[in-house]
């Protein structure tokens, strides 16, 4: 038996579940907010129950810290030489890493080179990494990589239509991201369909404030909706999503505004909230079209819209699809949008779903779709972490 801890860091963020493995029991769970503030928020989950502290918490090393001694002082373990294997979450690994890796001094310098990919994800990745082989010295470190999952493309499907020499001197291309939860649900669809995922032809709906879908043919990813950054693909939280390029340049032309200001635009003052004028928070989009609010009901059909057209198109590259899947916060939660979406698909797909089940299935797993229908659709709540930790156990037992 180990006991391998799943890392997420952020740059003012931390969180973590704590895993018994084989048996992949969850020991505890927690997340540390608001790292570098003097009012930070440090909560873990103790048998079942929130315990929640604010207090000063400057760096992540400080963080890490805490995090160990609360273990340790809720006797979750009795010394933290029983954790064997830190895994970490790493946004970007490029063409360099196409799958987990042990994380060793090499690995390190070559994630670093990657950073320009992923300037706000990677470094911060590799702080929690520091973090935690400064407070854990024994401990076997894994990355697991965000992109990974999407290393199985088809060349077609992952590179640009722009001049061959800034792929081959910068490498521009697809990388495609959520890759650990997209391969976690296309997994367990599997499973639960009773099938042999090489045998599958699966669609996953990762819909959260990022949204990603992907096209997974026999457990491996043919094609992805993020693209060279998290911004591409379909309309997101606060960010565009796939827009006619020459629109940057226009806008930029006509405001005056810097690269970086245009590139706050699309990430963070687009999407949800720059449709609506009301929130990025799907939640407040269902309020107001539920309430007949003209720009609700705009942004919740236009996502609609760009999630039927990357189905859609997956379905035709496919050849047909098993089934489809909606997870993450929107996928999981979104009873509106699950029902908008698949309505749209019945006609041209056969998607039947039951109504009524839909309307009252939020975080859990369930078969979506009626026994008629051409397709399953399933809601399956992902579980990064568990991959995270399932990687991490295989290579350090390795």
């Amino acid at each position: 038996m180990s006991k391998i801890i799943s890392v997420n860091a952020g740059s003012s963020s931390l969180k973590f579940q704590l895993f018994e493995m084989p048996t992949e029991e969850v020991l505890t769970s927690g997340i540390i907010e608001k790292i570098g503030f003097e009012d930070a928020i440090f909560t873990i989950k103790v048998n079942g129950e929130k315990v929640k502290k604010v207090l000063p918490i400057l760096d992540h090393t400080k963080a890490v810290a805490l995090l160990l001694e609360a273990l340790v002082e809720h006797k979750i373990v009795n010394s933290l030489d029983e954790i064997t294997g830190a895994g970490h979450r790493a946004v970007h690994g490029g063409e360099i890493f196409t799958e987990s890796v042990a994380v060793n001094d090499e690995v390190v310098e070559k994630f670093s080179s990657l950073n320009d990919l992923a300037p706000l994800h990677n470094p911060a990745g590799l702080i929690g990494y520091n973090a935690f082989k400064e407070n854990l010295p024994n401990c076997k470190h894994v990355f697991v990589f965000d992109t990974a999952f999407h290393s199985t493309m088809p060349r077609e499907s992952y590179m640009y239509a722009l001049p061959r020499k800034y792929y081959d001197e910068y490498k521009v291309r697809r990388y495609g991201f959520h890759g650990t939860s997209h391969m976690y649900v296309s997994q367990r669809c599997a499973e639960v369909m009773g099938k042999d995922i090489k045998d599958t032809k699966i669609i996953t709906c990762h819909l959260g404030n990022g949204a990603s879908i992907t096209a997974v043919d026999g457990g491996k990813s043919i094609n992805t909706s993020m693209g060279f950054t998290p911004l591409a693909g379909v309309m997101m939280g606060t960010r565009c999503g796939d827009i006619d390029p020459a629109i940057v340049t226009y806008l930029m032309k006509k405001t005056g505004m810097t690269p970086d200001e245009m590139d706050n635009v699309m990430n963070k003052q687009s999407g949800m909230l720059g449709v609506s004028g009301i929130s990025s928070d799907a939640r407040d989009i269902e309020d107001g079209y539920m309430a007949g609010n003209d720009d609700a009901v705009l942004t919740t059909e236009m996502y609609v819209n760009r999630v039927i057209n990357v189905v859609g198109g997956y379905y035709a590259q496919m050849g047909g699809a098993d089934a489809i899947v909606f997870t993450g916060g929107i996928g999981e939660n979104d009873t509106n949008i699950r029902k908008l979406v698949c309505n749209r698909l019945k006609a041209a797909f056969g998607v039947v779903i039951d109504e009524e089940l839909n309307a009252k299935s939020r975080g859990k797993e369930v078969l979506l779709s009626k026994p008629e229908s051409k397709v399953q659709v399933w809601l399956l709540p992902t579980n990064e972490e568990l991959m995270i930790a399932r990687d991490t156990y295989r290579l350090i037992e390795a």
